[in-house]
């Protein structure tokens, strides 16, 4: 019997470390209809989807192509014989991206090369219902666009967070229709912040980017990037693919926000510029160049944007700038490199003057600037 006693006890102290391990986690909770409601503690990734799911739309595109006309002798005519005549006149190109609402009056922010020169745009929301789109405006050099839906009900705007708030290794959730998957969800991080994109065309523009590690494919492009609560951070638009892939790029919300006002504003977003070609410089950078026997020009072993070269006729040529300067200061904020003078640029207002200090000569000079629009642009 006392052996009987001591098995029993032993085996209900088993059940109370077991219960005890099991029960933060919520195991038996239940509704009030009685179904099992899963833990307590709730994935943060799926209520962050719930949150921002309503608002995030996929859209379709159809542009006409007109097709280039065929030389007839150019034809196999065997091929001719099997196949028949080769097509021509107008071609139909189809194209597929995301996006979400911004608000609750039908505004749609989604990526510029998603709906640029399309002629037909479909929206279709999370509960399946779709619309025609009209493109209110593009802005190719953020690459962002504003779709406006007429007699869309009552959507939901996406909660909006703040980019600046970001640190390297938040949680990042990127949402949207990858190969045309609606409502797809994937996990990352922040892998980095202030990518500098600057190839676009323009030699003196850039977008910082956020990086992450989120699987972000073909479709995603205007989807949402959410943090943790479901507050959307940055609009998808850039993936690499390939081994190590895991490189997907989005542009910072506070930006858009700020493109989406002009757009809706004007159609069209402006972009100071001051007509630049510039170099990172370093001490480290100015000791190496110095020593070369060769170099005829010495420059200042210290930090900022070295300028490379002019433009004809530009905001930069009619300040004074001259190749061989480095602007180290610009309204009295340190400028350490291209991004940091390029991001004070963006800042500018159209002909309105701003200071820069440069290093020229081994001395200290100030000019005084007034950015234009971006040629093309405004």
């Amino acid at each position: 019997m006392p052996r009987s006693r001591s098995q029993f006890l032993w085996l209900f102290g088993c059940f109370l470390i077991l219960f005890s391990l099991f029960l933060p986690l919520g195991i038996g909770k239940t509704n009030a209809l009685g179904v099992s409601q899963g833990p307590a503690n709730h994935n943060f990734v799926a209520e962050a989807a719930q949150r921002i799911g309503p608002s995030v739309v996929r859209i379709d595109t159809e542009t006409t192509l007109e097709r280039e006309p065929y030389d007839p002798t150019l034809i196999d005519p065997l091929l001719k014989d099997l196949l028949g005549e080769p097509g021509f006149g107008p071609e139909t190109q189809r194209g597929q991206g995301s996006g979400f609402f911004i608000d609750d009056k039908g505004l749609v922010l989604t990526n510029a090369h998603v709906v640029e020169k399309a002629d037909v745009v479909s929206v279709t929301l999370a509960n399946g219902d779709q619309y025609d789109g009209q493109v209110v405006g593009t802005d190719p050099i953020t690459d962002l666009a504003l779709v406006s839906l007429e007699d869309s009900g009552k959507p939901k705007g996406a909660p909006l967070g703040d980019s600046e708030d970001l640190e390297v290794g938040d949680w990042a959730i990127a949402l949207g229709t990858p190969y045309g998957l609606e409502r797809t969800v994937t996990l990352g991080i922040v892998s980095s912040l202030h990518r500098n994109i600057s190839s676009l065309g323009f030699s003196d523009k850039r977008l910082d980017l956020i990086q992450t590690d989120a699987a972000i494919n073909p479709g995603n492009s205007g989807g949402p990037l959410v943090n943790s609560q479901g507050e959307v951070v940055g609009i998808n638009t850039l993936v690499r693919s390939g081994p190590g892939a895991g490189l997907g790029f989005a542009i910072p919300i506070n930006l858009a926000r700020h493109v989406a006002d002009q757009l809706l504003e004007n159609g069209e977003v402006v972009h100071p510029y001051l007509g630049v070609q510039l170099l990172s410089l370093t001490p480290r950078i100015a000791k190496v160049h110095n020593r070369d026997p060769n170099s005829l020009v010495q420059l200042p072993e210290l930090s900022g944007a070295l300028v490379q070269s002019v433009l004809a006729n530009s905001p930069a040529e009619i300040a004074g700038l001259r190749r061989g300067d480095v602007v180290v200061a610009a309204n009295e904020e340190v400028i350490t490199d291209p991004q940091t003078l390029l991001a004070q640029v963006d800042k500018a207002e159209i002909g309105v003057p701003f200071s820069i200090k440069v290093w020229r000569n081994s001395q200290e000079i100030r000019l005084s600037i007034k950015p234009a629009a971006l040629p093309g642009f405004g």
